[in-house]
């Protein structure tokens, strides 16, 4: 049926969707749909009618051109029943089989129950219940969702995510929430559950995936009823055919018009509406993104505007170092030795910056030559981290009124500039580390923000979308402004606060836009909550993601873009097809209307255009094509029409252009090849 290859479905995707295409027969299900569901109806009846032409009245004679004929139209009808549940069924095969690699992280765990009297028990994961307290040791698996209270730790996150990086999770701030399923790879921690079992983060992202609990969307909904209404007139239109035949001398069979019925309503559109709203959570998921809705997909598509977090969203998150300082009589070189020294042994990103830059600058060690050193990681409460090295001198870089103090416990002299250059990178906008040797301050690294690289080309991409992009942070105006205007936001919040934010979103929605937020704290739920897109951090806190109606598992908040972009080419490609089935039914009309006719009324011969070699080929061949347009479209319907970003004109000219001529043209020349077939065949008079 459909290019497995071109959607990206495996065979056993397919062949399970052959099997559910049948059992959506169903008529409680096949009611969902009405356009599939007067098809059908009309199946049932043409093979009512391929025993007894007669059946309901009339003298159409019994003879075997006549049964074959309804032998013919119900089949064809039967076929573009199952096309339409087949389209319906690739989409939901794609989710199931998504949800059973989910389903595979769920395994037989076990987990250490805190008893009141303080010890431990080991008991099955799927007997703790919301409130328990657990602790978790390096090497095992998180057993349920929660919240850390106790320890910090590394945890590998890649069963969930995707993601082969490990991420850092302990108690307070916002990144103290744990999936169950996921693995801890260093350290202790101690959980509190946060999930009772059948409603954990994962078993919701099942359902989910598996579209259970899929709602159709309001534009969905809309083009539903249009549907139906389209239907319904078409059901009028082709009921007043049989008297306007009979007063012209004619007459015309039951099957022949239920067969320009279901040619002329739009099942094209109505056997793959289903399948694009399905399509459209799928291509979201496949961004690691969860939705727990597919309005909250369309919603995105209709975004005005985009609020994004500075820290972790605009910039990369972590200061990287950017300058060295001197202060007092040391320069530039003697400090950048010292810094990178410092930083040899330090694995986060500000220390690795800190060598990167040295190395720029030719100042470059090895860490084997230093071995007997004894490295010494930051902590809270020194807020500092170095080296002691073999010969006793002590190499420190940290927080400035951290190495102040240190310095002046140590008898050494703070150096006067000190305070007026750590000033100055404050109110920049960076961070100042001063470095120490013994209890002589060398200097300052400055730390500061980065721009992601591609920002400003993206929001130039959301400016052309229409979108208005505003950037929040709690850095002072002056910062704000700089980063702003580097990033090439629109507008920017400066000492933002949770109620600015909310404040901004209500004042965007007063004016009837639709207002999409990204965040990752408990501040951040009312916002989330009150955003139309509220897309919540998978590393935030349970506050966070259950406000948000999206949770972005690689918690990468610029994702929002991307969101943005599949709503919109959901809406579009629902767009394009709605477009294509309707041009479809005027090629349809101008194809068979004329031929039916065209024995008792001469005139009509100058609407024949495609000259079909009868009524009978003519009815046929619509209905065919009727019917192998579906399946053909539903590598379309899965992918998607490709989006680039343009005014709602250009694209509305850019879709009748391709989608409203191509669907004139295609059932011309589809019905005109398969009439020469047909006639070919020798079954064009039964």
């Amino acid at each position: 049926m459909a290019n497995s290859k071109s959607t990206g479905l495996s065979g056993a995707i397919v062949n399970q969707a052959m099997l559910d295409s049948f059992r959506k027969l169903d008529p409680r299900s096949m009611v969902k749909s009405p356009v599939m569901f007067v098809v059908e109806i009309g199946c049932v009846i043409t093979l009512l009618l391929s025993f007894d032409p007669n059946l309901f009245g009339g003298h159409y004679g019994v003879g075997s051109g006549e049964r074959a004929f309804n032998v013919v139209v119900t089949v064809i009808l039967f076929i573009t029943v199952l096309f339409g549940n087949f389209a319906e069924a690739i989409a939901e095969g794609r989710g199931k089989a998504q949800a059973e690699s989910l389903r595979k992280s769920k395994t037989d765990l076990t987990a250490n129950r805190k008893l009141p009297d303080g010890t431990y028990e080991n008991v099955p994961a799927t007997t703790l219940r919301r409130g328990d307290i657990i602790r978790v040791v390096a090497g095992e698996s998180i057993p349920a969702d929660g919240e850390v209270i106790e320890g910090l730790g590394s945890v590998d996150e890649s069963a969930i995510t995707g993601e082969s990086a490990p991420v850092i999770r302990g108690a307070g701030g916002d990144f103290s929430s744990v999936t169950g399923g996921t693995k801890l790879l260093s350290d202790e921690l101690v959980v509190r559950v946060t999930a009772d079992p059948g409603e954990s983060f994962l078993d919701k992202m099942i359902g989910l995936v598996e579209g259970a609990s899929r709602q159709k969307t309001p534009n969905e909904l809309a083009l539903s009823v249009l549907l139906a209404g389209l239907t319904l007139i078409f059901l009028i239109v082709v009921d007043t055919l049989d008297p306007i035949a009979r007063y012209v001398g004619g007459n015309i069979d039951i099957a022949t018009l239920i067969a320009l019925l279901v040619c002329l309503i739009p099942t094209t559109i109505g056997a793959l509406l289903s399948a694009i709203g399905i399509a459209g959570m799928d291509r979201v998921i496949r961004f690691n993104v969860i939705a727990k809705s597919g309005k909250a997909v369309e919603a995105a598509g209709d975004v005005n505007t985009l609020i994004l977090d500075k820290t972790g969203t605009i910039t990369i998150g972590n200061r990287l170092a950017s300058e060295f300082v001197p202060v007092g009589s040391h320069t530039e070189k003697s400090l950048i030795e010292l810094a990178v020294l410092s930083s040899l042994f330090d694995e986060t990103p500000e220390g690795r910056s800190v060598v990167e830059l040295g190395k720029e600058k030719g100042v470059a060690y090895i860490r084997e030559e230093f071995i007997e050193a004894k490295n010494v990681e930051f902590s809270a409460d020194t807020r500092m981290s170095g080296l002691d090295m073999a010969d006793g001198t002590v190499v420190r870089k940290g927080a400035v009124d951290a190495i102040r103090q240190f310095v002046q416990q140590n008898g050494g002299i703070v150096p006067d500039d000190l305070e007026e250059k750590t000033n100055r990178i404050a109110g920049e906008g960076g961070t100042p580390l001063a470095v120490v040797k013994g209890n002589d301050v060398y200097g300052l690294i400055y730390l500061k923000d980065i721009v992601k690289p591609g920002m400003r080309e993206r929001f130039e991409e959301l400016r052309k979308m229409g979108i208005k992009t505003v950037m929040c942070t709690g850095d002072n105006p002056l910062t704000a402004a700089t980063i702003a205007k580097e990033a090439g936001v629109d507008d920017f919040i400066a000492e933002a606060k949770p109620e600015d934010k909310m404040r901004l979103i209500k004042e965007e929605q007063a004016q009837g836009k639709l207002v999409a937020m990204s965040g990752d704290g408990t501040n951040d739920a009312p916002a989330l909550a009150q955003a139309d897109v509220g897309l919540a951090m998978n590393t935030g806190t349970p506050a966070a993601k259950e406000a948000g109606n999206m949770v972005d598992l690689d918690s990468d908040p610029t994702k929002l873009i991307e969101v943005v972009s599949i709503g919109k080419q959901l809406l579009i490609t629902r767009g394009a097809i709605t477009t294509f089935s309707i041009a479809n039914d005027v090629a349809k009309y101008f194809a068979i209307v004329p031929a039916m006719f065209l024995l008792y009324v001469p005139q009509l011969q100058a609407l024949n255009v495609m000259h079909l070699t009868s009524s009978r080929s003519a009815i046929l061949s619509a209905l065919i094509f009727n019917a192998i347009i579906i399946p053909l479209l539903i590598p379309l319907a899965m992918k998607g029409v490709r989006y680039r970003p343009m005014s709602a004109t250009s694209m509305l000219i850019r879709n009748i252009l391709i989608y409203g001529v191509g669907g004139v043209i295609a059932p011309f020349v589809g019905i005109k090849a398969i009439d020469l077939v047909i006639t070919a065949l020798g079954l064009a008079h039964i």
